[in-house]
């Protein structure tokens, strides 16, 4: 369901006829502009999704005599649809608004352009019908990376995003991350209206962020790139030292790589997150320093990330 008011709000529709209960039972993202459907071909006819009328529509409903325009409207109204969408602030037909009135089905107008309008409907209800889930932990954007800090509570991840912050990088959520799944290869992540730009430091409270540090250390919405899950260092436990485990975890559906980061007393954890987020953004790139060493260990020559044709390589030669 989409909430008619919402919908309203985000697109700037005149509300013709409104909805019963102000809601809408769109369950996809796709519209239909129903030519076809209007010259009395009902195969195929896509009326579970918002039908939109542009200029074409119009001037072929305008062609027809009062009695087929009648029977076409009845026949296209009988139908469940979920909403109809008139644009370029064209004229209505009051046949169109009396089938609209009898099957209870809303009609708004805009003064859009039809093909603009249409890709700001699919850009909305993706956005609106994207699977969604709310996770615990803290999400911040290092070097144009967003970066999800999982962990148990009480671990530090809250200190780490703060010092993060007082580094110059962004706060997006803290303690609660609305997770959005954009696309199959895309998360987005936000913070709650109630909680957004506020953070909890064990031993002082609650802070304002946005308040102590200003407009630069916080964004509102940040793509969710990787995880980094912090836990206190156990003895015994075989940590990954080179880098070649390309870990990933799995949310909503979507893969991202996964750093799991031991704590113990002594390690500056926000340099550390500083450069897992550079060393993704090298990785991104096409070069692993991991890769790199391991290929010059085996004696495989490669020319070194940045290669320059001038410069002396020739101790990397050497045994």
């Amino acid at each position: 369901m989409i909430s008619e008011k919402k919908l309203v709000t985000a697109l700037g529709l005149e509300v013709v006829v409104p909805s019963q209960d102000g809601t809408l039972p769109i369950e996809e993202s796709d519209v239909c502009r129903p030519g076809l459907q209007l010259t009395g071909f009902w195969d195929y006819f896509a009326y579970e999704r918002p039908q939109l009328f542009g200029k074409v529509e119009m001037a072929y409903l305008s062609t027809l005599d009062a009695d087929t325009l009648a029977a076409r409207l009845k026949t296209f109204f009988s139908f469940a649809l979920p909403c109809v969408i008139v644009c370029r602030g064209l004229s209505i037909p009051e046949a169109m608004l009396v089938c609209a009135r009898e099957r209870r089905i809303p009609v708004y107008r805009t003064q859009e352009n039809t093909v603009r309008l249409e890709m700001a409907i699919i850009n909305y209800l993706n956005t609106e019908l994207a699977p969604r889930r709310t996770m615990h932990g803290v999400l911040v954007d290092v070097y144009g990376v967003g970066m999800l800090i999982t962990g148990n509570s009480g671990v530090g991840k809250s200190e780490a995003a703060l010092e993060l912050v007082k580094r110059g990088h962004r706060l997006v959520a803290d303690d609660v991350v609305e997770i959005c799944r954009v696309n199959d290869h895309r998360l987005t992540g936000t913070a709650p209206d109630r909680t957004r730009h506020f953070m909890e430091i064990r031993g002082v409270g609650i802070i304002d962020v946005y308040t102590m540090y200003g407009v630069a250390s916080i964004i509102r919405e940040k793509s969710i790139d990787m995880e980094v899950h912090m836990e206190l260092w156990q003895d015994g436990h075989s940590y990954d030292r080179l880098g070649l485990d390309n870990r990933t975890t799995t949310i909503l559906g979507v893969s991202i790589p996964s750093l799991l980061l031991p704590i113990h007393p002594g390690r500056n954890i926000a340099i550390v997150l500083e450069v897992a987020a550079r060393n993704l953004r090298l990785k991104q790139m096409g070069y692993s320093a991991a890769e790199e060493l391991l290929r010059r260990q085996t004696g495989i020559k490669t020319r070194p990330y940045g290669f320059d044709e001038n410069a002396d390589y020739s101790d990397l030669d050497e045994d």
